[in-house]
């Protein structure tokens, strides 16, 4: 029987890693880039537990500056995923120009659906405006820090969640996230780097007991629950033949 792997919806990985490192973390991976000449480089490679993801950071002036939404569609046909993109209201980047890669983002992925992971940092009420505006398949909301009627209205609207170790810290960030719109991410290095445990991609045990705790689960049981969401958001983006030969192993255990 295929043991389930812990799933990390979001961190940052060196394209350049070996694939025997990548193997040793013992985890199946979503890896962001932050610019799609880095998500270039990424898709060129061929793991089996890690799927990488296309981005253009909205708090990177160059990523901005040179986004392309033709270059974004090419690159999109080769993954199931987006990351990372968004919004950012701490950002050097004008708001308008981030939303216009966003808006340009959004209007691709209603086109061609992909697992979409989202930055909204100081611009949580921003990030909802242009999701209603531009509603797509298979949003999954960052280490979100919305609070109670945004997270109740990013319900309503369908998106996903993913919850970090620095998201803990306050029952409220998790309060009102159902268990069948949760993921897992450590947001490596970012989202980690006070998680009690080693920081790494996929090194996910804290969050994993702790969020089990808080769903009255014990930690087999949410891990198997985490993998019938993802299973939900692969078939809502039609995105199964797009996954990681490793991945869709894990997908047919269930």
């Amino acid at each position: 029987m295929t043991r389930l792997l812990s799933l990390d919806l979001h961190a940052h990985i060196d394209p350049r890693i070996s694939p025997a490192d990548l193997l040793d973390l013992q985890a199946v991976i979503f890896a962001a880039t932050r610019s799609l000449d880095e998500a270039e480089l990424a898709l060129r490679r061929r793991d089996s537990r890690t799927v990488w993801g296309v981005g253009c950071h909205p708090a990177l002036a160059k990523a901005q500056a040179e986004f392309d939404v033709s270059h974004f569609a090419q690159l999109i046909a080769k993954t199931a995923f987006v990351s990372e993109i968004g919004l950012d209201g701490r950002s050097r980047v004008p708001m308008e120009r981030q939303k216009a890669t966003l808006r340009a983002v959004l209007s691709t992925l209603q086109k061609t659906p992909r697992i979409a992971s989202i930055h909204s940092y100081a611009a949580t009420q921003e990030v909802l405006d242009e999701l209603e505006a531009h509603p797509v398949n298979g949003a999954v909301l960052h280490w979100w820090l919305g609070n109670r009627e945004q997270t109740l209205r990013a319900v309503e609207m369908g998106c996903f969640f993913s919850v970090n170790a620095a998201m803990l810290k306050k029952e409220a960030n998790i309060q009102h996230i159902p268990m069948d719109r949760l993921f897992t991410e450590t947001d490596h290095p970012f989202g980690d780097k006070r998680s009690g445990a080693k920081a790494r991609p996929g090194a996910l045990g804290n969050v994993e007991t702790a969020l089990a705790r808080h769903f009255a689960l014990d930690v087999a049981a949410f891990r198997l629950a985490l993998w019938g969401n993802l299973r939900s958001l692969i078939e809502a983006t039609d995105c199964t033949s797009l996954a990681p030969k490793g991945v869709r192993t894990q997908l047919a255990a269930l």
